[in-house]
């Protein structure tokens, strides 16, 4: 199945680049609502499935242990822009368990955001693991495993309890037998696993309206999401897609982007959630067309499907301010 042209960039009356993609929407029974493209396709969720991998935090105890609130949570699932208030965070995280970044087993890198890199480079002789952007992710992790006894060391592992534990939740969202034959290793360095987008999609379905989980969970899980629509600069920072979008309908949105071109939402007053994937990787595709899928569920003509829109259809211009060309959605996301 050849997945169609979701995205057009165009220099001057011309189409300069074409983006293939696909996406779906699914309510928390399952039900396929809307799709395009190859929806069964196995995609790696990368960051976009954090809030998924922050479960455990909640239902071990430990971020009520620690008294974790909306922004540490927010953290939890956040590919942040390592701003100050990021970082400080994740490391006031670490303290809450007697820890420092020495326990982080992320890795460490400069900002990809230039403003904050600029911040970085007069402010540091060099980044720490703090600086990365799963550092609240890995700062939930290392949380998890001292409230819970288990060694830290190691836990980015296949096989450590944390990450079996994660690969449990994640078979139980998205209905997939996660295992070596679909593991890959992810940027920060913890197991990744391809899932059909449907099941990613239904994923963050079930954890939206609690469908087929138990209280436990489905509190937990309602607990993550609010928390990231509370927070949204800290699940990505100043000017950063998924931010954005949470801010356009406070409390109606969810979001998180992931690497290679994926992006899920979720509609708690809809009952539903969306997943899309750029057969390219390119992140400017995948975030026109999250924009786009999103806007579908508001008032048509209303200020946020406005406002959405004109996100998903930007102007591009040179350095000299000029306007050179457009990004834009196709027909394919509004059959």
């Amino acid at each position: 199945m050849q997945n169609p042209v979701t995205v057009e960039v165009t220099r001057g009356n011309l189409v300069e680049s074409r983006h293939r993609g696909l996406g779906v929407v699914v309510d928390g029974e399952g039900k396929i609502l809307f799709s395009f493209g190859d929806a069964d396709a196995g995609v790696f969720p990368r960051s976009a499935c954090k809030a998924m991998q922050a479960l455990p935090l909640i239902e071990s105890g430990a971020a009520d242990a620690y008294g974790f609130g909306n922004v540490e949570l927010a953290l939890a699932c956040s590919s942040h822009s390592g701003e100050d208030a990021h970082v400080a965070t994740a490391a006031a995280m670490l303290a809450k368990a007697g820890r420092d970044h020495s326990a982080l087993e992320c890795g460490a890198h400069w900002a990809f955001d230039q403003n904050v890199l600029i911040h970085q480079a007069r402010s540091l002789d060099k980044p720490s693991a703090l600086h990365n952007n799963c550092s609240g992710k890995h700062s939930g992790f290392v949380c998890t495993c001292v409230h819970a006894g288990t060694d830290v060391k190691g836990y980015v592992g296949y096989d450590h309890p944390l990450q079996r534990e994660i690969r449990n939740v994640m078979e139980s969202l998205t209905g997939t037998v996660l295992g070596h034959d679909n593991c890959g290793i992810d940027g920060c360095s913890i197991p990744s696993y391809a899932v059909p987008l449907k099941g990613l999609a239904h994923g963050f379905a079930k954890m939206t309206t609690g469908a087929a989980l138990s209280v436990e969970r489905a509190k937990a899980s309602r607990r993550l999401i609010e928390a990231c629509m509370a927070e949204p600069f800290y699940v990505a920072g100043t000017g950063r897609a998924c931010t954005k979008l949470m801010q356009v309908a406070p409390g109606r949105i969810f979001a998180k982007t992931g690497a290679e071109g994926v992006f899920v939402a979720a509609l708690p007053e809809h009952g539903i959630a969306m997943a899309v994937k750029c057969e390219d990787g390119t992140t400017r595709a995948a975030e026109a067309m999250i924009f786009a899928l999103v806007s579908r569920y508001f008032e048509k003509g209303g200020e946020v499907e406005t406002k959405l829109l004109a996100m998903a259809n930007k102007s591009m211009s040179n350095w000299n301010g000029m306007h050179v060309g457009d990004i834009r959605v196709t027909d394919a996301l509004f059959a």
